[in-house]
């Protein structure tokens, strides 16, 4: 099903993984209010004093709101960007489905993309990826009395999967006829209440939806589907300076350890021939 949006958008000021953010309705603007600021390597940034960050809630354990604050592995790690070029991230909820277009890039309103999003050819025709940062597969999730034990069972029944990403697209190349849902937890709760029998989705969402164990006792993994999947950051196309930024914090985090420390906070246990993209 194909879900309206609202215009206006949420606007969520984070200052780093840990810190209290504040949530403010505002409008979709062109460009913001201010005149914007160059930092550190030339990185100009659309509002002075911190890196807006666009983002579509919710999306566990790479966004989300937990305990009044959006957190999060993609919130984390941008934090370090942040950091870097010495201002505060700060997190506007955005429709998904602009990401493919680059729209909010595009109008200034926003200095880069953190959403889970996969790196494919047709979105890098209207923005500019970072480095991969995440491998991600795509898992095939069923109540545990279904009956359903592969993707194939799944075949004749109501199968859920996310408006506008690579799970439906999945889904619809198999030849399945899938209920697009608005987001992350929209899937999930449809599997929950009935609404569908199984659903598809990235494996790391519901890798922590399972860690509620309510969630565990009914709900089983019957496919992971290894689609050689990248998630990847988006900027504005043409916008080096931060993109260099970007993959340059990355490359310090998994230096250092502190990619491995993030991602065992929100992830799971670390594979590093997985969890971390060759070349990135």
């Amino acid at each position: 099903m194909k879900t309206p949006f609202g215009r206006r958008t949420r606007l969520l000021a984070a200052t780093t993984a840990t810190a209290g953010l504040v949530l403010v309705v505002a409008g979709c603007s062109s460009g913001g209010s201010g005149s914007g600021q160059t930092v550190a390597g030339g990185v100009h940034l659309a509002k002075a004093g911190q890196l807006t960050t666009c983002t579509h809630l919710p999306y566990p354990p790479f966004q989300s709101v937990v305990d009044g604050k959006v957190q999060g592995f993609d919130v984390s790690l941008i934090d370090l960007v942040a950091k870097d070029l010495g201002v505060k991230q700060q997190i506007v909820d955005t429709p998904f489905e602009n990401f493919k277009t680059g729209a909010f890039l595009n109008s200034g309103q926003c200095d880069l993309a953190a959403a889970g999003m996969t790196i494919t050819p047709e979105r890098a025709k209207n923005v500019d990826f970072s480095d991969p940062y995440f491998e991600a597969t795509q898992a095939v999730l069923v109540a545990k009395n279904s009956g359903i034990t592969s993707l194939d069972g799944a075949k004749g029944k109501k199968l859920g999967v996310q408006a506008q990403t690579t799970g439906e697209d999945f889904a619809k190349k198999k030849g399945l006829d899938p209920v697009s849902f608005a987001s992350s937890d929209a899937v999930l709760n449809g599997l929950r209440t009935g609404q569908v029998q199984a659903v598809v989705i990235d494996y790391p969402v519901v890798q922590g939806w399972l860690k509620d164990k309510a969630n565990a006792d009914k709900f089983k993994v019957v496919g992971n589907l290894k689609t050689g999947e990248q998630y990847g950051f988006t900027v504005k196309k043409g916008n080096k300076p931060l993109l260099k930024a970007i993959d340059k914090a990355l490359k310090d985090a998994k230096a250092d350890g502190t990619y491995k420390k993030i991602y065992e906070k929100w992830i799971g246990p670390y594979d590093s021939s997985v969890a971390s993209p060759a070349g990135s």
